[in-house]
């Protein structure tokens, strides 16, 4: 069997999307869906209650006014970006669980990250911006809670400047953009995003390379250990963003991504 496949088969805790997710995407799909029965569905969880309230009064969106009510929220939001913060809040405990905290606060930076350049360029729909960058990773899931003791061996062979796609091959006979594209199959994600999660790495080879490489900038961005040598400038040339600002690019992307975070935790 293939390895990947091995990989996904072997966590029975990711073979399924939480449930609250699964409902908000097949509402999605119904062409007449309303705030009504969406604000229903948010308001059977509790914390998903809580913290649609706490994020749309917060900084982060920055309303002149209180919101009191799930269905005020909903109506300021819209759909997408209420969709968007429920997939975020509801697949925190599966990432942060797994003893990667870090890899829940990346997603959300590259996410914040993706949303603010695609309302700058307008390259790509700024909501599906923010769930691409959010959901670019997932993969790393996969493989860490496949054996966290073996993904600490990435992390550490990473950290001494090694790939991170040659590194997991090295210990796993795979990596996060196989094992997240099939994860992204099962759980009958738009192709979109499965692309932007296989090919993230390298844009070049995707069939969509342009919301390939925004996310793949973003992704570099929000990096600690950000190396401003290995963007693509010829990227940068096509959305209009001049080389000589990316500092200034990453501190506006870091700033708003911390208080999106701060505001989900």
């Amino acid at each position: 069997m293939d390895r990947t496949i091995q990989l996904v088969n072997s966590v029975n805790d990711i073979q399924a999307m939480p449930n609250v997710i699964v409902k908000v995407l097949n509402l999605m799909k119904e062409p007449k869906v309303n705030m009504k029965t969406l604000g229903d569905l948010v308001m059977y969880d509790q914390s998903l209650t809580i913290k649609m309230l706490a994020l749309v009064n917060s900084a982060y969106y920055g309303f002149s006014q209180q919101i009191n009510s799930i269905s005020m929220a909903l109506s300021l939001l819209g759909m997408v970006k209420v969709k968007n913060i429920i997939v975020a809040v509801a697949m925190k405990p599966m990432m942060s669980n797994q003893g990667d905290k870090d890899l829940w606060k990346h997603s959300i930076k590259t996410a914040a990250g993706c949303e603010y350049l695609s309302q700058i360029t307008k390259i790509m729909d700024t909501d599906e911006a923010f769930i691409a960058g959010f959901v670019h990773d997932v993969g790393k899931i996969v493989l860490h809670m496949s054996s966290e003791r073996v993904y600490t061996k990435v992390l550490s062979a990473v950290a001494d400047g090694a790939d991170i796609l040659e590194a997991e091959e090295n210990y796993y006979n795979s990596n996060h953009v196989k094992t997240g594209a099939l994860l992204a199959k099962r759980w009958q994600l738009p192709i979109l995003l499965s692309n932007i999660i296989l090919y993230h790495h390298n844009p070049k080879l995707s069939s969509m390379p342009v919301p390939c490489s925004l996310i793949r900038l973003v992704d570099q961005l929000v990096q600690t250990d950000f190396k401003p040598e290995k963007i693509d400038k010829d990227f940068l040339k096509t959305i209009g963003i001049d080389f000589n600002d990316i500092e200034n690019l990453r501190e506006n992307i870091l700033d708003k991504a911390e208080l999106l975070i701060a505001d989900l935790t």
